[in-house]
């Protein structure tokens, strides 16, 4: 595979083909991430896609999924991602799933029609980065977009019969805004209404303007009480209609797996423990990006 630069997928991908189509990421603004900074955005060549993908049919006959690599796959033209599409369709028949990064800046150039064009041609899941469902902390972090598109981009993907999984970061907001920030992002999700969400707890790296922030002392990363308390307070606000709330990656202090809205009590009752001291958190040294 003709990989360039550091490859980055969701958890959930781990064991998927990673089939690279775009370098970076269009935005590549976000004051907390530093996955893609020194990294020009760029699209490949239709030959060394078409290369990976031959590359796979040979190689890659045990993974039934695949995803659409780096931060900005779906921003590709309408033609050439569904000759994308055709070629996984018709090279890799074993595939069932395919999936992609999605921001708003991505959705917002394609039509209802040419999503749901892209969801007929195989593309059944998307990830999307909320972040906060909080304005003020949304423009802090320099997302580039409020919570209201954020909204309607979220409901344009799930409108298109895509499956939608929604990240959320804990201690985005810092301790000033952090029960608005948790409120405001439950509300977000209740609007959505994704099949999945995945809360991360925030991890400064050296490499971003909020690491740097902290270093000056203008923004302060919370403990793993205060995480803990904003995702009690995120989860209670949150109404999925038959949604997974799961905070299990690496950089979570307690490990939650949540059906909403049957398990919504029993998870709330497991934060509280933990709060309590009764059910021991993830050490500082386990915790991993």
């Amino acid at each position: 595979m003709h990989y360039q630069g550091n490859i980055f997928r969701p958890p959930s991908e781990a064991y998927s083909i990673l089939l690279q189509i775009t370098t970076g990421c269009s935005h590549n603004k976000c004051t907390f991430c530093g996955m893609y900074k020194g990294t020009r955005f760029s699209i490949k060549n239709d030959d060394t896609i078409m290369a990976d993908i031959d590359f796979a049919a040979l190689h890659c006959r045990n993974q039934d999924r695949l995803f659409l690599c780096d931060g900005d796959a779906l921003i590709l033209p309408q033609e050439r991602l569904l000759s994308i599409l055709a070629a996984v369709r018709v090279k890799l028949p074993w595939v069932t799933r395919i999936g992609t990064y999605a921001n708003t800046k991505s959705i917002r150039m394609k039509t209802p029609e040419q999503l749901k064009e892209l969801h007929a041609g195989g593309l059944a899941i998307a990830y999307m980065g909320l972040e906060s469902g909080d304005d003020v902390t949304l423009q802090n972090i320099n997302k580039g977009a409020d919570a209201e598109k954020m909204i309607d981009m979220g409901k344009k993907l799930r409108a298109a019969g895509m499956k939608l999984s929604i990240t959320v970061l804990l201690g985005i907001a810092g301790r000033e805004r952090s029960h608005i920030h948790a409120r405001e992002t439950g509300r977000v999700l209740c609007a959505i209404d994704p099949e999945y969400v995945g809360a991360l707890s925030l991890m400064l790296t050296p490499n971003t303007p909020l690491f740097q922030a902290s270093n000056r002392g203008e923004f302060f990363l919370l403990s793993s009480k205060e995480m803990l308390e904003e995702l009690a307070i995120m989860i209670a606000g949150t109404e999925l209609t038959n949604g997974y709330f799961h905070a299990n990656h690496a950089s979570n202090y307690l490990p939650i797996k949540a059906k909403l809205p049957k398990d919504k009590k029993a998870t709330l009752q497991l934060i509280a423990r933990a709060l309590d001291g009764k059910v021991g958190l993830k050490p500082e040294y386990m915790r991993g990006l």
